[in-house]
Parts: C-alpha cells; sequence; structure tokens
C-alpha cells in the first residue's frame, strides 16, 4: 500500500476513477455525433465541429504542469468531476433552445477541456495512491473499467435515449426485413405507384412490417441510379435536405512530385493482389413509409428511422431522420437496405423508427449523466485516500511559470532519455498500423485481397471473442508483473503485442473460409496486444517517477499519441499501393525497431512487485 493517511481498498476507487474518466471522453467523441445526428444537423457541420472536440486531449500535455504545481491532484478529480457534471448540465438545459447547436457546442469544449485535465489528475493520482506493486496489479483493472464506461457510452445511454423517444411519441414503427434465398427481381423506383394513406383517427406511422430481399447482386450503376432518385425525391419533399458537396481540390506539388510517383513505384514492385473491379452490389430493397393522417398546422413530425438489432450485413443505405408536416404528409418517404455483397445465407435485421420527444429525451439523458458525475464528486470526496505525497510540487521561490517550463525541461533530462523516447514511440509502431487496417482486411472481398465476411461476422468476431480476450490479457498482464516486476516481463509483453501481428499475415497468405480460423487470430492477436500493452502503461509510470510525476506522465501519453497518430495516417495509404499480403510483411518489419531499443531501456527490478501483506 502507497504512504497514506488513511488506508482504504484500491477496489473502493480505482474502478470508479476510471470509468469516471472514460465516460466523457466517449460522451464528447461518440455520442454527440449521435445526438446531433438525431436532432437533424448536417453531417458535415457534425463531422466539422464535432472533431475539433477531440483536441484538449492531443494538447493536455501543455497544462499537465499547471495540475501538478497548484493544488493537489485529489482536489483535481473532485473538482473536473463536478465541472463535468456542469458542462453535462449545460448540454442538457440548451438542448430545448432555439440555437442549440451553438449553446451544447460550447459547453462540449468545457466538458471536454474538463474532462482532459480530470485524466490528467486522475492518471497522477494513481501513481500517488498506490505502490508500485499495486499499481502492476491494478493497471489491468483500469483499463477494464475505462472500456466499460466506452460500451455504457455507446451502447446503454444509446439504449435510453431510444427508450425514452419511444416513451414520448407515436408508436413505434417497426420493419423486420430479411434475406432469402429467392429469385431476384427488377428493382425499380416509382413512388407514385405507392398507395396513398387518408385515414381518420390517431395519427401513426405506415409502412411495410416485413420486407423480403432476394440474396443476389445488383449492377452498381443501376444501385447507384436508384439511390440517387430515392434521395431526390425525399429531399424535393423536404423529408430531409440536401448534404453539402466540398469541391475536390488541385493537386498540390508535394503530390505531383512526391508521393504520386512513389505510388506508382511502390504498387508496381509490390503489389501483386489483385484490384476489385467488381461491377456489382449487394442487392436493395426500397421500404415506404407514410403517415396516416394530417398533422395540425405547425405541427412537424420526425421520425428517425434506423437499425435496432440483427445482422448487421443487411443494412440502411444511411441512418434516416425524416420531418413530416402538412405540406408533405400525403406522400411517402422512403428508406433504402442494402444487402452485404459477400452475404450467401437467410438472416433478418430489424430497423426501428422512433418519433418521441427527440430534444427532451437527450436532455434527459444528459441530465442524468450529469447527475452521475456530481454523485462521483461526493463519493470520491470521500472514497479516494489522501497520499502523504499528493501535494502541490511548486518550488519556493520560483514563479509558476518558471516551474512550468523547468517541468518539462526535467523531463527531457532524464537519465537515458534517447532510449525513453524510442521506447515510447516505436513499441506500438506496428500495432499502430496494423490496427488501422484489420478490419478493412477482414471485410475486403477476396479479390482485392481481404477475407470477405460479412459485417455482421466481424461485429461477432470483434465484439465478443476479441474484447473477451483483450479483457483477460489486461488482467493477466497487470496480475504477472504484479509478482516479478515490469523488467522480467518487459520482454515477454513486447513479443505478445508483436509477434500475434503473424496471424494477420497468415490469414493473408491462406486465405481461410472458416470464421473459426479467423476468430482464433483475432482472439490471439487481441490477447496479445491486452497483455503487452502492460508493459508501457508501467514503463510510463516508472519513466514519470520524481517530483513532476502527473506533468511527465502526461507527456509521455502525448508521445504515444504522436507514436500511434502518424504511422497510423500512413496505414491506408499504403496498404492501398502494395496490397494486404505485402503490408503484413511490412507490420511485421515495423516489430523489428523495439527489440533494438530494449536491450537499451533500464528498469529497476523491483518496480513493479507487490510486496506481500
Amino acid at each position: 500500500m502507497a504512504n497514506t493517511k488513511d488506508q482504504r481498498s484500491p477496489w473502493s476507487w480505482i474502478p470508479t476513477l476510471y470509468f469516471a474518466e472514460g465516460l466523457p471522453y466517449v460522451i464528447v467523441m461518440t455520442l454527440s455525433v449521435i445526438m446531433y445526428k438525431r436532432l437533424g444537423i448536417s453531417n458535415t457541420d457534425i463531422a466539422l465541429y464535432t472533431s475539433w472536440l477531440y483536441l484538449p486531449w492531443v494538447i493536455k500535455p501543455l497544462w499537465s504542469p499547471i495540475v501538478d504545481l497548484l493544488k493537489t491532484k485529489r482536489f483535481w478529480i473532485v473538482i473536473m468531476q463536478l465541472v463535468v457534471g456542469v458542462g453535462l448540465a449545460g448540454v442538457a438545459f440548451t438542448i430545448p433552445v432555439h440555437s442549440f447547436f451553438q449553446y451544447t457546442l460550447a459547453f462540449f469544449w468545457l466538458l471536454a477541456f474538463s474532462s482532459a485535465t480530470h485524466d490528467i489528475a486522475a492518471d497522477g493520482f494513481y501513481m500517488l495512491g498506490l505502490s508500485q506493486g499495486d499499481q502492476s496489479f491494478f493497471v489491468g483493472i483500469r483499463s477494464t473499467f475505462y472500456r466499460f464506461a466506452m460500451l455504457t457510452g455507446q451502447g446503454l445511454l444509446v439504449i435510453l435515449a431510444g427508450a425514452l423517444e419511444t416513451a414520448t411519441g407515436l408508436e413505434p414503427l417497426e420493419v423486420n426485413v430479411t434475406s432469402q434465398n429467392i429469385p431476384l427481381q427488377e428493382i425499380s423506383f416509382k413512388p407514385e405507384s405507392y398507395q396513398q394513406l387518408h385515414e381518420s383517427g390517431d395519427i401513426y406511422f405506415v409502412s411495410e412490417s416485413d420486407v423480403k430481399v432476394p440474396i443476389g447482386l445488383m449492377p452498381k450503376e443501376q444501385a447507384a441510379d436508384i439511390k440517387k432518385s430515392v434521395d431526390e425525391w425525399n429531399i424535393k419533399n423536404n423529408y430531409y435536405a440536401g448534404e453539402k458537396v466540398v469541391a475536390a481540390k488541385d493537386e498540390g506539388w508535394w503530390t505531383r512530385k512526391v508521393s504520386a510517383p512513389l505510388k506508382e513505384t511502390l504498387k508496381e514492385k509490390f503489389n501483386k493482389e489483385t484490384v476489385d473491379l467488381s461491377s456489382e452490389v449487394g442487392n436493395l430493397a426500397i421500404i415506404p413509409i407514410q403517415l396516416s393522417t394530417k398533422p395540425e398546422p405547425g405541427e412537424q413530425v420526425v421520425l428517425n428511422f434506423g437499425y435496432e438489432k440483427g445482422d448487421a450485413s443487411i443494412k440502411l443505405v444511411k441512418t434516416y431522420r425524416y420531418e413530416f408536416d402538412e405540406t408533405n404528409w400525403d406522400k411517402p418517404a422512403f428508406a433504402l437496405v442494402q444487402l452485404d455483397p459477400k452475404l450467401k445465407k437467410a438472416t433478418q435485421t430489424t430497423f426501428v423508427g422512433r418519433s418521441g420527444n427527440i430534444k427532451f429525451s437527450w436532455s434527459v439523458v444528459m441530465a442524468c449523466i450529469a447527475v452521475l458525475f456530481v454523485a462521483f464528486s461526493l463519493y470520491h470526496r470521500f472514497a479516494l485516500p489522501h497520499p502523504t505525497t499528493d501535494v502541490a510540487n511548486k518550488t519556493e521561490g520560483k514563479s509558476v511559470l518558471a516551474e512550468f517550463f523547468e517541468t518539462f525541461a526535467a523531463f527531457f533530462r532524464k537519465k537515458e532519455i534517447v532510449s525513453i523516447m524510442l521506447f515510447l514511440l516505436l513499441y506500438r509502431l506496428a500495432e499502430s498500423q496494423l490496427v488501422k487496417m484489420a478490419s478493412p482486411f477482414l471485410l475486403d472481398a477476396r479479390e482485392a485481397g481481404g477475407l470477405g465476411i460479412t459485417t455482421g461476422d466481424l461485429g461477432l468476431v470483434y465484439g465478443t471473442a476479441g474484447m473477451i480476450a483483450l479483457t483477460i490479457g489486461g488482467i493477466l498482464g497487470g496480475i504477472v508483473a504484479s509478482r516479478k516486476g515490469l523488467k522480467y516481463w518487459l520482454w515477454w509483453m513486447a513479443l505478445a503485442i508483436n509477434l500475434p501481428n503473424l496471424c494477420y499475415l497468415l490469414l493473408s497468405l491462406f486465405n481461410p473460409t472458416s470464421l473459426w480460423w479467423i476468430s482464433a487470430a483475432v482472439v490471439v492477436e487481441q490477447f496479445g496486444y491486452g497483455f503487452g500493452f502492460t508493459a508501457y502503461m508501467l514503463f510510463s509510470i516508472y519513466v514519470s517517477e520524481g517530483k513532476h510525476k502527473t506533468a511527465h506522465y502526461a507527456i509521455t501519453t502525448g508521445f504515444m499519441a504522436l507514436g500511434m497518430m502518424i504511422p497510423g495516417m500512413l496505414s491506408g495509404w499504403l496498404q492501398e499501393i502494395i496490397g494486404y499480403q505485402s503490408f503484413f510483411v511490412w507490420v511485421m518489419i515495423c516489430t523489428i525497431p523495439i527489440f533494438l531499443v530494449l536491450p537499451f531501456v533500464k528498469v529497476d527490478s523491483k518496480f513493479g512487485i507487490k510486496e506481500k501483506e
């Protein structure tokens, strides 16, 4: 146990602390996108404005010294959780107002900066509140609860918002789409052929409850024409607005003189795979959606139509948000579903349209999370221990500005700084590229060098078996590191995060058709990643030891992001040039640099070992 004024079990605060760390991140980065889509913001605006919300996490090392110099980490955690609650409450209360997009974005910015600051303080407190052995043991536990926060934000909160929409609106519209091995039929879009409804009584939505789609392919040009016609009809009748089109920029000097010639050379030398030039895509089905009777003058009935459950190999061409009023209620709006071109079996997917009070529903969700964070703040006010080392690190006689720059300088004056930097930048070099191309490889057609599995199978492989393996690997890594220390396991964990990348090279060479073999490869790679990533987190903690450990740990995470970002940005470009097989050979080559660095990495043999009580 760390040197604390009170002895409290880490189990009483680590799960809640890291759940509270992950939840604001997923709310800002993922849930906000879903919410704005539900509220009718265009894809262009959503992509532009929410992408900037990631900035606080990118630049958080720049103000990490402030957290280290002013007040305690415990103070920052409690206060930032309260500020996160205020930001969420601000989002909740401004959703119903007229200019909600501008106001909610402002509160999301507050949420993003306070969450990034909370991350700095929480990670620093983790190092102060635990002994080195406990830090090793709980490193997998904290990652697991962080992932639980991701699942909560992407799943449970969306489900809650959907349930509230259902409870506050018209009867949900449910459409079951089934793929069947039946003869293909000619598809054409003829909106005038659909019967118009003029019913009396309660207002409700009507559609085909069961849609059967023949399994097969259709010409790509025909599918594009149908999609265009459906969009034009829906836009013409004001069911939704057209998306803005951004004009492509002219090629610059770099493209003409450097990247284009390099691309052609690499493609000629290495890409031996057949390019997918298929002229066919998965079969389409047209779903009409109508309102039963005329709304009241000035009333607008909004319907959000999207995926609910079932096989993800049957998907909507887009998530639809329709607006019905007294001017367009008497004509049908249309949705398009499309089969995965690799789908060969009969399966079913359910799509649901909800027409409740969307602003009220999302306000309630955000208000509930705001209350939760106030509760987190109050709980951690009493549950967090009081480490004796958790003090402001300002030196007497020095200004805050001088200490600020001294904090950065102190990091780069560390012994073995060259090997430290190389480790931080190269440990995940191979994985940073693999993670970007793994899913496209599994999904791409075999003619393009991929394995051609369906979207539904991909979700099954990664969402169940892969997630379980990742979690077990992370927890096991923490347990074993706490027994023999980081130094003992460093090489083994480096092998664990790098060697399983060979699974993807083998998949690209042997092209198995069995989902069991594919799942086995993913499980091995995900387990290895979970186990091997433990060493990276512990090494970051180790090199951050000292007076400014909170700020220095934030700096290591900044280098981690840099080491992931740049190779990841180039991975897709490289894969398209040289093909999957050569790309996975390149990934294996990228595993070599870290093993050349490891002999120069110095770690105390006792670091990470949990002392016996």
